[in-house]
């Protein structure tokens, strides 16, 4: 959540980057929340300025009284008590004014970095590297949603019987290979000093507040209304919000844990021709790597996760490319996005299969996540995740690119996990 001082002391650099983000009404919002913050901090002045009147008076009244002069005591009794109550009554101003402020607040997203490429959609976002060549296909080649029917590896109609559509069963050595790609990920992880933790894969809305998800994607998240928990949409949330309310010893960081879940997204209103089969699905599987780092050092560590997750792709022999994200692709929480994106041979397209984010301040502020500087005084750290990787597009475009007349290769990297080499 951005910080109303920050907004007063840099109004216009706030502007620009709600406009940036695509935030609508961003100058008049911007206005409103200002103007919110003068008349919190006027009836906050008036009701210190009575109280402070308020006891000198309390002080006189003590004097009068034993000077004997009862009459004036009473007098400055009834002043004292006007001043109390109008003290009371600019305390519920002020907390009236301080819940509308916060109510504009948190719809305000984060503010995106210099770095971030002007844009509105997925189209103006900025390819900033490339690796690996497109594989070639034998003549007939499947895409991955007949690939798994003919093996026998996914089944979506078995799904949609026990649960609905985007829940698939992953059956023989479709499991085994989700299986081996989640140890896979892990492993990796422990190799480059994460720490792994499992998370419950239910929130309270605490939690969902604190990275962000709600209230803006409260409609896209699965919601268990009788204990009023919500289904995680990524690790992300329940491993950030490990720190929620902690004050972490400088010498700590940066702090690194890694962890696999289940991960559910009601996706309303994104189904269409081109997300058929694994390519969007309720349900899927996704390692997640989060950070949590000093100010100075988090764009460094952005850059270091960026290459770990190349190195996951490449140790697969995926050909893939990074984009930038543009403003207005971005999540509400980032300020700067990388995506990965894979290429499936089959379906001829990129397939996005990670995002890594720099949140800066912005989740630390919701969650008080802070540590102490040199000057003795509390700062807000800087968060960090990524997909390490999500599950469902890279099964995919293992399934098409690897894909022969006889059966799919799988990854060398991959075979001490599944222990088989082909399906």
């Amino acid at each position: 959540m951005l910080q109303i001082q920050f907004i007063r002391e840099n109004t216009e650099k706030t502007i620009k980057g709600l406009q940036k983000k695509h935030f609508a009404d961003a100058e008049e919002k911007v206005k409103e929340a200002l103007a919110l913050d003068t008349q919190r901090r006027e009836a906050q002045k008036q009701q210190d300025d009575a109280l402070a009147k308020s006891n000198q008076l309390s002080k006189q009244i003590g004097i009068l009284m034993k000077d004997g002069k009862k009459d004036e005591a009473e007098k400055v009794k009834q002043e004292a008590k006007t001043l109390s109550d109008e003290a009371k009554a600019l305390v519920e101003k002020a907390s009236e004014l301080e819940e509308k402020l916060y109510q504009i607040l948190v719809t305000f997203p984060n503010l995106p970095s210099e770095q971030v490429p002007e844009g509105k959609t997925a189209n103006d976002n900025v390819v900033v590297e490339s690796h690996g060549e497109v594989p070639t296909l034998h003549e007939g080649a499947l895409p991955h949603w007949e690939l798994i029917v003919k093996y026998d590896i996914i089944d979506f109609e078995l799904g949609n019987k026990v649960t609905g559509a985007g829940f698939p069963f992953y059956k023989g050595k479709g499991a085994k290979l989700q299986r081996a790609l989640i140890n896979f990920f892990l492993d990796e992880a422990e190799k480059a000093g994460y720490f792994e933790v499992q998370p419950p894969i239910l929130i309270n809305k605490d939690s969902g507040f604190g990275t962000g998800q709600l209230p803006d994607k409260d409609g896209q998240m699965y919601h268990a209304t009788e204990d009023d928990f919500y289904l995680i949409p990524t690790a992300e949330v329940p491993i950030t919000n490990m720190y929620r309310d902690v004050i972490v010893d400088v010498e700590q960081l940066p702090i690194k844990n890694v962890g696999y879940t289940p991960c559910f997204r009601r996706e309303a209103g994104n189904w269409g021709a081109d997300v058929r089969g694994l390519n969007r699905l309720h349900q899927f599987d996704k390692v997640e790597i989060v950070q949590i780092q000093h100010p100075e050092k988090s764009y460094e560590t952005l850059e270091d996760m960026r290459k770990y997750v190349q190195g996951l792709l490449e140790k697969l022999e995926l050909p893939y490319r990074v984009l930038k994200l543009c403003g207005g692709d971005m999540s509400f929480t980032s300020a700067l996005t990388y995506d990965m994106e894979v290429y499936s041979a089959a379906q001829k397209r990129w397939l996005e299969v990670s995002s890594v984010s720099n949140f800066e301040s912005y989740q630390a502020n919701r969650l008080k996540l802070r540590y102490k500087g040199d000057d003795k005084k509390t700062h807000l750290l800087h968060t960090l995740n990524g997909s390490a990787l999500a599950l469902p597009r890279i099964v995919a475009a293992i399934l098409e690119n690897n894909q022969t007349e006889d059966g799919i290769n799988i990854p060398k990297v991959l075979h001490p996990y599944t222990k088989f080499e082909k399906i």
